[in-house]
């Protein structure tokens, strides 16, 4: 029997029907099973259980047999001295706190019907295809909501983890975020390292010459270099940007962690590069046009920009520019509205995610195969954040989906 198997028994109550015990012979009484744990720690925290009478509060371990107590080294790791009650389908070992104090043991006892449980859990996503595809009823409005808003509260955490690296500077912060999102995924690593190596502060003095921003951004990437520079323009971007990095002190980053494989060449970054600075350039504050404007339309002709004509006025397409105010946009709307108490800003943006076309990707893609309706960038924001959050962890007791379809077939 796999232990997640064993915690799903005790999460949906299915031992209820059954008198339970402690290796002891002291009753016990089941008042809450607690909340499930996904991280560090006891299986489920905060269960009530009674036991011989007396009633406690704590957590609850759950293993297979009481002897992986030892193999996963919980004798030594104060956060398991609260363990109130160990249970278990055998009870092989008795166990301890690091303090040495007996743990209550209780072997589960639930009906022996549990072959389907056990095909279910070894092929959850498969299960719940099937089911989604005959009843789509499942993904109801209200978990669709609660995954939007969780969605968004998480990438809050990562913009606040940013501000915090930023001393609270918004406006570097945000650079910083849109840098990572101008790699469009292939070569975010390397843009979002350009743009920490390169203070917005230091562009924001030359910000007047899209020649002396795009010298010192290409310098800063590390691709532009004597080898490199080949040709009359990018032998005087060179130029410019030895005497901006002795001016700024600067140090470029890795060349080589660029990525330039089964990419078409308006995509390349260095026609990225060169978009970035001229965004930079036309916009007198971003941040805080970004932050006022509410008008979808007007959004996106902030960031309709063109590298220069060197790069033959390669244009940011319209799908580019959505996927920049998805990810950069409208996650910094949201963040100014928590930080700053605003409830409407940070609903503005929920709203604006829902005047935006669904992104294409394999991942809205497979759920489309599920005749799941993506009808906006809420809508694949909200399943991208369900595949990743709950399909790829396993966490399908916390899913509404997953919920119902263990449900619906106890009752069946």
């Amino acid at each position: 029997m796999p232990e997640l198997l064993l915690q799903y028994i005790w999460f949906k109550g299915l031992f209820r029907s059954m008198l339970q015990f402690t290796t002891d012979g002291k009753p016990v009484e089941v008042i809450s099973v607690g909340q499930h744990n996904f991280d560090q720690g006891p299986d489920f925290s905060g269960a009530v259980i009674r036991i011989d009478g007396i009633e406690w509060t704590g957590n609850v371990e759950i293993h297979v047999k009481a002897s992986d107590w030892y193999k996963h080294g919980h004798q030594r790791d104060k956060a398991y001295d609260n363990i109130i009650l160990h249970v278990v389908r055998q009870a092989d070992k008795q166990v301890y706190t690091t303090q040495g104090e007996a743990i209550p043991q209780c072997e589960l006892r639930y009906p022996e019907n549990s072959t389907y449980l056990a095909h279910l859990l070894s092929d959850r996503t498969s299960v719940c295809a099937q089911q989604l595809l005959g009843h789509p009823e499942l993904l109801h409005t209200d978990w669709k909501a609660a995954l939007l808003r969780d969605r968004m509260e998480k990438k809050n955490a990562s913009i606040e983890q940013l501000l915090q690296q930023t001393h609270y500077a918004w406006e570097q912060a945000f650079y910083i975020t849109l840098a990572h999102n101008f790699g469009f995924h292939t070569n975010g690593l390397p843009f979002e390292l350009l743009a920490k190596q390169t203070p917005l502060v230091f562009l924001q003095k030359h910000r007047s010459s899209l020649f002396q921003l795009e010298a010192m951004l290409y310098g800063q990437s590390g691709m532009l270099t004597e080898t490199t520079a080949t040709d009359e323009y990018r032998t005087s971007l060179l130029r410019e940007y030895i005497f901006l990095q002795k001016k700024f002190s600067l140090a470029p980053i890795d060349g080589s962690l660029w990525k330039h494989m089964r990419m078409r060449p308006q995509n390349f970054p260095e026609v990225r590069i060169a978009q970035f600075a001229s965004l930079l350039y036309n916009t007198q504050s971003l941040f805080a046009s970004m932050l006022q404007e509410t008008d979808l339309k007007k959004l996106r002709r902030l960031f309709a920009v063109s590298a220069s004509n060197y790069w033959h006025n390669a244009k940011m397409g319209k799908a580019a520019i959505d996927l920049l105010l998805i990810n950069s946009v409208i996650p910094y709307k949201y963040a100014w509205g928590k930080a700053h108490s605003s409830e409407s800003m940070q609903e503005d943006a929920l709203r604006l995610l829902h005047t935006i076309p669904a992104e294409k990707n394999h991942v809205v893609e497979r759920w489309e195969m599920l005749g799941v309706e993506i009808a906006d960038a809420a809508d694949s924001q909200t399943f991208i954040h369900l595949y990743q959050d709950y399909c790829l962890r396993h966490r399908c007791f916390n899913c509404d989906v997953g919920y119902q379809i263990f449900y619906v077939h106890e009752k069946n």
